[in-house]
């Protein structure tokens, strides 16, 4: 990309997670549901059903534009959008066009990049088609789903930086509880505006790639578009503005329609549904709902977890809801206990302080154990208590288990017959516990070194050789049967050794 500055807009459809749609009373979640199951007879627009707004719609929307760092806008209004619709039988979609209920904010990238939302607004989502040799069936259970489409600014000149910001979206989506985060189920959708220019020319013509659903086909999508659009202006061929599907099978994308624009869709104000007018009040309150979102962790977190690390465990919120309650000491914390020593009030600080190394040890066994099990997405609903997680972590400091000891602990955690166990009871009943005591590691020093297949090893030693120090750790360690803590055997050795 050295030849063309890219400049892309993205438009992210977010589907609420509320327990009925936007204008009916039906159920909202239609995953796995049989196609037309979920429907009312205001979806499939019978003459005379009148929309009625779901409250619990415009609380989430809010949430949303808080998460935003977005201004809410007290007053806000529905306006009908006309397109002929095959999927959604009335035939116009609501939506909002001049006075979207949150307005400017920004969503800022792991790298520090702020990308600047221009609005977000709330509108119905269209039903789906499903295309077949000669014929097409329509699933109207999306029908009225509620959504807000979040639009930003023209600030992303790279597919690396489209990618992040799509993700970035879904986590700030899914941790403030507004969305449930399916991308597979369409929950959220990205339609991709790119545009190529010559370094200091005008933003050139436009084209649209509509519903991208994994972070990959958007960066994909936005690197082939380059080329397509690049070859074109080498020719000094036109790009033509309009809508283009994208096949992940292909790796291309492929005209659809003519773009059209805002006056093409013939916007009217919408007569059944009344201008929304929120309090300062009721805005403060949604405010006050507000979870801890991904750049709350990763200043909360910065400096004691690896960036790396804490990046793959930030998709997926448990984990770090997990590693907050470690780091608060809740795990320490009983009917009548201490109170944890923690720096910030609310747990911000507190991973700068004593629990730091706790919080960095179980964070790496998330990230490189977890994680990498198998059915790591069915644990993840069913995580080890913080007191479990804290002792286990306590007794590695200590030197009480090896990495691998407590490793093997940690996994038992998540065994339905050891799951609320203690850690120091898993760790005994699978004998990993690893044998400090000072006189007792010296006696089984003193039978390695007088035993003869050793007494080379000695020599050896004494003659300058050091790296025969190993042998002997690993002999001591074969006569304690793999209990004996390495680190606390090599001082008696060399101990020993000099004498």
């Amino acid at each position: 990309m050295k030849d063309y500055e890219i400049t892309i807009g993205i438009e992210c459809h977010v589907q609420l997670a509320t327990r009925t749609k936007l204008f009916s009373e039906v159920d909202n979640d239609a995953r796995e549901k049989e196609p037309n199951s979920c429907v009312s007879p205001v979806d499939y627009a019978l003459p005379g059903m009148l929309p009625r707004l779901n409250k619990e719609a415009v609380k989430m929307a809010v949430i949303a534009g808080h998460a935003l760092n977005s201004e809410i806008n007290l007053i806000s209004r529905f306006d009908r959008k006309h397109y002929y619709y095959p999927d959604l039988p009335k035939g116009y979609q609501i939506s909002q066009l001049y006075q979207p209920i949150i307005g400017a904010g920004y969503v800022k990238l792991p790298d520090g990049t702020k990308v600047r939302i221009e609005h977000a607004h709330m509108e119905e989502d269209a039903g789906k088609l499903s295309h077949f040799a000669g014929y097409s069936l329509v699933d109207l259970n999306r029908a009225g789903t509620p959504l807000i489409e979040i639009v930003s600014m023209p600030d992303i000149h790279s597919a690396a930086h489209a990618r992040d910001y799509c993700k970035e979206l879904w986590r700030i989506m899914t941790y403030a509880g507004v969305c449930f985060g399916d991308l597979y189920n369409g929950n959220m959708r990205f339609d991709v505006n790119i545009s190529l220019a010559k370094p200091g020319e005008p933003l050139g013509t436009r084209a649209e790639i509509k519903n991208l659903n994994s972070f990959r086909s958007v960066e994909r999508a936005v690197e082939y578009e380059y080329k397509r659009q690049s070859k074109l202006l080498d020719k000094d061929e036109k790009v033509v503005q309009e809508t283009r599907g994208w096949s992940d099978d292909t790796g291309e994308t492929t005209s659809q329609r003519s773009k059209e624009e805002a006056q093409d869709y013939r916007y009217m104000p919408e007569p059944d549904i009344p201008p929304i007018h929120l309090t300062k009040e009721f805005v403060e309150e949604q405010k006050a709902k507000m979870p801890k979102l991904p750049e709350d962790y990763r200043e909360q977190f910065k400096g004691q977890i690896a960036d790396d690390t804490l990046e793959i465990l930030l998709d997926y919120q448990p984990l770090m809801g997990k590693l907050d309650e470690l780091a608060r000491g809740d795990a320490l914390r009983g009917p009548a206990g201490p109170e944890p020593q923690a720096s910030g009030s609310d747990g911000r600080d507190s991973a700068a302080g004593p629990r730091a190394s706790i919080v960095k040890r179980v964070a790496n066994w998330f990230a490189s154990v977890l994680l990498a099990e198998e059915k790591s997405a069915e644990y993840l609903n069913d995580l080890p208590s913080a007191k479990q997680l804290d002792d286990l972590a306590e007794m590695t400091e200590k030197s009480e288990l090896s990495s691998t000891g407590a490793k093997e602990v940690f996994l038992k955690f998540f065994d339905p017959q050891m799951r609320n166990r203690d850690a120091r009871e898993i760790a005994k009943e699978l004998n990993v516990l690893q044998e400090n005591d000072a006189g007792a590691l010296e006696k089984i020093v003193d039978e390695v070194l007088s035993d003869p297949a050793c007494a080379k090893a000695v020599e050896d030693y004494k003659a300058g050789s050091e790296k025969v120090l190993g042998f002997l750790v690993g002999q001591v360690m074969k006569a304690s049967k793999g209990k004996a803590n390495p680190a606390a055997v090599q001082p008696i050795l060399k101990k020993k050794l000099s004498k």
